[in-house]
């Protein structure tokens, strides 16, 4: 069965920009799934542990020392991802090398104008959105609204892409 053309020209990723909005919720359920964690865990079942003294006693510190040393790495390692550039395509970025050809000497301002991308050859890509060649394995992220380097996919956890600087 065919689509009408008006049902094809519906883009569902123009509601991706929405997805900017809810990152921000999940950083804080993120945020409050941990608090729930630490309260349960330090503040009701170890934490009176440490007054009981004795074996109890011992046993809740090792796994207070524990918890902590985790948390400490879940915090950092959550918001290392969430505050690192996924890298983007570098301005004005051009091919280095003519491959195809052979040739080991970087285009030349003539040769970069007239680079028209190949059907045949997909190391050359253009982005229409950002207006700008692609490097290979290069995509655009809807909700970002920009080329990224080796992305993988948006993650509304992080509130920001996975590409080739956090893999």
């Amino acid at each position: 069965m065919h689509r009408s053309g008006a049902a094809m020209a519906w883009n569902v990723f123009k509601f991706c920009t929405a997805l900017r909005g809810l990152g921000s919720v999940m950083i804080l359920l993120v945020l409050g799934v941990v608090g729930v964690t630490y309260y349960t865990v330090v503040l009701t079942n170890y934490g009176p542990a440490l007054y009981a003294g004795g074996l109890d006693s011992l046993i809740a510190i090792v796994v207070l020392i524990l918890f902590h040393s985790l948390l400490v790495m879940l915090l950092w390692s959550y918001f290392s991802v969430v505050l690192t550039d996924p890298g983007g395509v570098p301005p004005n970025w051009r091919p280095a090398v003519d491959e195809e050809r052979g040739e080991a000497d970087p285009l030349n301002g003539s040769e970069f104008n007239d680079l028209q991308p190949d059907p045949l050859n997909q190391r050359v890509r253009y982005c229409r959105k950002c207006n700008q060649l692609k490097p290979p394995r290069c995509h655009h992220c809807s909700v970002c609204g920009r080329c990224v380097l080796k992305m993988d996919h948006h993650c509304v956890w992080v509130v920001n892409c996975v590409g080739g600087l956090k893999l």
